[in-house]
C-alpha cells in the first residue's frame, strides 16, 4: 500500500500507524515529473499497482464566480482535474499489463448538486464525474473498473473553507440541507471506498456513489 501526500512528513505518519506493508510517498499531485517518479519508487517495492484512489482536492471560500481570481482557478483545475489526467496517463498502462485494476476518483455532491458561490469548484468536480464515467466506459475492455465517491460536506480541513466561516449559524444552514442532518465523516467516505474497490463491486464501474445523506435526493 502506498500513502501519497504533497506533505512528507504526513504521509510518513499515516503509513507508520498503517503498519508493515504501508509506504509513505510524496509528490505534487499535478506534477507529472514528480508523480512518476513517485509511481516508480512504490513499484521498487511493489509487484503491481491494482488499485489507485485520486483523493487529492482543494476548495474554494464562497465567491462570486466573476471575482474568483484567474490563479485560484487554476490552483482548482491543476488539483482537482490536472491530477487526475496526470495519474491516468502514469497508471493504466500498468494496469493495462497487469491486466486489470480499478480507480476511485473523489468527486462531490456539488458536481451533482452546486452550492452558490462555488461555481469554478462545482464545474471541477462535475468533471471529476463525466470523466469518471468515460474513463469508465473506455477501460472496461481492459478489466479497469472505474468509480467515483461524492461525499456531501464533512468534518475534514475543508468545510470551513466550503462554509466560509465555521460557526453555528453556518453549520446549521449547511446541515439543515442534508436529510441525516450530518456531516459526513471519513469513516463514511472510506466504507464506499472499500466496496467500491472491493471485488464485491467486481460489476460495478462508472458510478458516482453519493454518501451525502440524501442531499442529492
Amino acid at each position: 500500500m502506498g500513502i501519497l501526500d504533497i506533505d512528507a512528513e504526513a504521509a510518513l505518519v499515516l503509513a507508520t500507524q498503517l503498519g508493515t506493508g504501508a509506504q509513505a510517498l510524496s509528490a505534487d499531485v499535478a506534477d507529472a515529473a514528480a508523480m512518476r517518479a513517485a509511481i516508480d519508487e512504490f513499484r521498487g517495492a511493489h509487484e503491481c499497482v491494482d488499485i489507485f484512489v485520486n483523493n487529492a482536492g482543494v476548495g474554494l471560500r464562497p465567491t462570486p464566480l466573476e471575482e474568483v481570481t484567474q490563479d485560484d482557478f487554476e490552483r482548482i483545475s491543476r488539483i482537482n482535474m490536472s491530477s487526475i489526467f496526470i495519474t491516468s496517463q502514469l497508471v493504466v498502462p500498468l494496469m493495462k499489463a497487469n491486466g486489470g485494476g480499478v480507480i476511485l476518483n473523489i468527486a462531490s455532491t456539488a458536481g451533482v448538486s452546486p452550492r452558490p458561490g462555488l461555481t469554478w469548484y462545482n464545474a471541477s468536480k462535475g468533471w471529476v464525474i463525466t470523466a469518471t464515467r468515460s474513463m469508465a466506459v473506455e477501460l472496461a475492455a481492459a478489466n479497469i473498473r472505474v468509480n467515483a465517491i461524492n461525499p456531501v460536506a464533512g468534518e475534514t480541513p475543508l468545510l470551513s473553507t466550503f462554509m466560509g466561516e465555521d460557526t453555528p449559524q453556518m453549520r446549521e444552514k449547511f446541515l439543515s440541507t442534508i436529510p441525516l442532518r450530518r456531516f459526513s465523516t471519513p469513516e463514511d467516505i472510506g466504507a464506499a471506498a472499500v466496496y467500491l474497490c472491493s471485488d464485491a463491486a467486481s460489476m460495478v464501474t462508472g458510478v458516482a456513489l453519493e454518501v451525502d445523506g440524501g442531499r442529492c435526493v
